[in-house]
């Protein structure tokens, strides 16, 4: 079967499908759809069964509509991801809304009817309706298949929709033009059905399909076979044209070389990133392969991109249109870049504003951010914001499907997209935004980018995994890169890569990446830097939690070229981190915090640590320097550990071994490592005032206070998390 298909996946397991009850094969039909960014876009589409389940309160047999529900992904969905009702209840509600006097499209019974189908829930399932629940119910296939195929929505997105809907498909497809997703389309959809009893499928004008049948496996395999029929009719026309060569209009600009178009975007990323993070912070994602490339540098681009996109699932991430700069790659610099972009952003938030006015109705919500989530470069690619790196990576996904659509309806036809008021009255739709309010609050690091330099082990590990629980991207940085990678490992398996999958090179990252860096090398640093700006668009905060720990030799001596390291990477190496940093800052506009790593030696002259001792006290100097010179958009504290053993990397067992000797507590050569540890821990921990070891969480904890606003008016300080070492009190 599936040589039979060129342009999906079939990806069908009869003996895998046999194992499954019927909710089950539901959800394996949707992760294989899901799974072909050709047949659904992330979080787009949805799937149904019409199921004989028992009714728990009557015992007897009930047909339930099992239905993807509200805000889902079919890719990634699980069985507590779609909704169950009862089937002749939602049917009944076609009487409870034929009696409402004031019914129709976009009506007020007609949005009331979301509410209804609460009162249809079967079992008590907490899962909310889709809005396209009628769809499914009304129909009269007892499976369903809702898609958005590139392909598909090319043809809706098409002057000619219906015509082609009729050359391309004959009466295997009917056709309803534009309506907005609910009861009424619903209702249409069945008069169809009623009218045209052979047909399986109908086209959605400008937004996508819908296809039946009683039969899982036969209604996969009948959706796979329709978008399998628009892309070959598409790519026929299209290379008839003359194929990439001749799409949208033939190419105006070039591409620039990929380290000369990385250099340009990390050098743009961070400013543009303070520009349209105005209202609220926002997280970038970088696409720069070949087919966006192919539509950024063409002649029929800035046309086509104030069209804006058709499909209501994309304008809900992509806002109405993209901004579009025309700027040539070939012949203009940076300086002139940025200043297209200035005045492109302001025009963009003026249309928007003029948009929202145009549309608007006495009952829409407040106009919301009028900056856009898209912007397209000549030369460059594409740069997509959002909330957090999976939105972002959404958002792109859904402009590469808008590029993809607008090359297959120019291909056959000509591309049109929504009226504006339509976009307007699905952007601003008082259940959306019911939606939007019931979202939880975002956590208290949300938008955030915080690099974490020392992130390999000890401390850094720790700050890191703290960070992101409060909701922060989280760059970890290691001198050791494997290191750094394996503590970003553990945060995306702990809380995933979120839906988005889009994004190229670095910049299709999750909440966290882990990168090298020598912070006694400028060079090194900024090379760093850069990568963060491709992958998240820029940064908020840093915490230099790297550090080293020479002892004496057997003689009581440090040698000079020990000595130059421990000051070069305790010292020399934060300020190297500060100032290149300070440069991104500026150019973001964005107020952060710089956190860096003392020492309570720094307070306390002992003997056995004289190069340790005195690169910290020059560390918290560095603090009050810093704090001045980056002011006032930049806070800069300090924490001062002390006699952190456990999970440090400045404590090997050597180490513990050498301080457990020179305190005299005993200790046997063969002991286990934790053993010997734990001894030096409560060794030192008898020494405070609390009594209590001090490990790398407690740390974590002073650092994570010092990146958000908690301290908002603190700087140039220094917090010790010491267990309470009277002689180590600031002075």
């Amino acid at each position: 079967m599936s040589a039979d298909f060129k342009n999906v996946n079939f990806s069908w397991d009869d003996a895998y499908a046999a194992t499954l009850d019927p909710v089950e094969r539901l959800v394996y039909r949707s992760n294989i759809l899901g799974a072909d960014q050709r047949i659904t876009n992330t979080g787009g589409g949805n799937t149904s069964s019409k199921i004989v389940e028992k009714d728990p309160l009557s015992g007897a047999g009930a047909e339930v509509l099992w239905v993807k529900g509200s805000g889902g992904d079919l890719r990634t969905s699980k069985r507590e991801n779609f909704s169950s009702l009862y089937q002749d209840k939602l049917i009944a509600l076609q009487d409870v809304y034929a009696a409402r006097g004031e019914k129709g499209l976009k009506s007020q019974a007609e949005d009331d009817m979301v509410a209804m189908y609460f009162h249809t829930t079967f079992n008590l399932n907490p899962r909310a309706s889709s809005i396209d629940t009628p769809l499914h119910s009304f129909l009269p296939g007892k499976h369903v298949d809702h898609m958005h195929p590139n392909a598909i929505i090319s043809i809706a997105a098409s002057k000619n929709c219906e015509k082609l809907t009729q050359e391309i498909f004959g009466g295997a497809m009917s056709y309803v033009p534009w309506m907005r997703p609910g009861f009424e389309l619903g209702l249409a959809m069945q008069e169809i059905s009623k009218k045209q009893p052979d047909v399986k499928a109908i086209m959605m004008g400008q937004h996508g399909f819908i296809s039946w049948d009683d039969d899982d496996k036969a209604c996969y395999t009948l959706t796979l076979e329709l978008i399998e029929k628009a892309a070959n009719y598409i790519e026929e026309k299209y290379q008839a044209k003359g194929g990439d060569a001749t799409a949208f209009g033939g190419q105006k600009y070039t591409t620039l070389p990929e380290a000369e178009r990385q250099a340009t975007l990390a050098a743009i990323l961070p400013w543009l990133r303070g520009q349209v993070s105005q209202q609220k912070r926002f997280i970038g994602t970088v696409q720069d392969d070949e087919k966006i490339l192919r539509f950024v540098n063409s002649a029929d681009a800035p046309r086509l991109a104030e069209l804006g996109t058709s499909c209501p699932d994309h304008f809900l991430r992509t806002k109405i249109k993209p901004l579009y700069v025309d700027w040539n790659p070939q012949s203009e610099d940076v300086a002139t870049l940025k200043a297209k972009l200035a005045a492109g952003l302001e025009q963009y938030r003026k249309d928007y504003a003029s948009y929202y006015e145009s549309c608007k109705h006495a009952n829409s919500p407040a106009m919301r951010d009028p900056n856009p989530t898209v912007v397209l470069i000549p030369g460059l690619g594409m740069v997509a914001w959002g909330k957090d790196k999976s939105e972002s990576r959404v958002t792109a996904e859904f402009y590469n499907c808008a590029v993809e659509v607008m090359r297959g309806a120019e291909a056959i036809d000509e591309y049109i997209s929504l009226p504006q008021q339509e976009a307007f009255d699905i952007e601003y739709w008082l259940l959306e935004e019911a939606k939007l309010q019931r979202m939880p609050a975002e956590k208290e690091l949300a938008r955030q980018i915080v690099i974490v330099i020392g992130a390999g082990s000890g401390i850094g590990k720790e700050t890191a995994h703290r960070l992101v629980k409060e909701g922060a991207h989280i760059v970890c940085v290691d001198l050791n890169k494997e290191a750094a990678e394996a503590t970003a490992k553990e945060i995306t398996d702990k809380h995933g890569l979120g839906i988005g999958v889009a994004g190229t090179g670095v910049s299709g990252c999750g909440p966290a990446i882990g990168l090298a860096a020598n912070i006694t090398d400028r060079a090194s640093i900024r090379a760093m830097l850069d990568q963060v700006a491709l992958a998240y668009g820029g940064f908020d905060h840093i915490c230099v939690t790297a550090g080293i720990f020479v002892p004496s030799d057997t003689s009581g001596h440090i040698p000079d070229d020990k000595w130059a390291l421990t000051f070069a990477i305790n010292v020399s190496g934060s300020y190297y981190v500060a100032d290149e940093a300070s440069k991104t800052w500026k150019e973001q506009g964005l107020r952060g915090n710089l956190v860096l790593t003392t020492s309570a030696n720094a307070a306390v002259a002992k003997k056995g640590s004289l190069a340790y001792d005195t690169s910290k006290a020059a560390a918290n100097h560095l603090v009050r320097e810093l704090a001045i010179e980056l002011s006032p958009l930049v806070r800069v504290n300090g924490v001062a550990p002390a006699t952190v053993v456990q999970g440090s990397a400045m404590f090997p067992r050597d180490r513990v071994i050498g301080s457990l000797a020179k305190y005299d507590i005993p200790y046997t050569d063969d002991e286990a490592t934790d053993s010997l540890v734990t001894k030096l821990a409560q060794f030192y921990a008898d020494r405070t005032l609390t009594k209590s070891p001090i490990t790398p969480a407690d740390q974590a904890e002073a650092y994570f206070l010092l990146v958000t606003n908690r301290l908002s008016k603190t700087t140039g300080q220094v917090i010790t998390v010491d267990g309470g070492l009277h002689e180590a009190f600031l002075r």
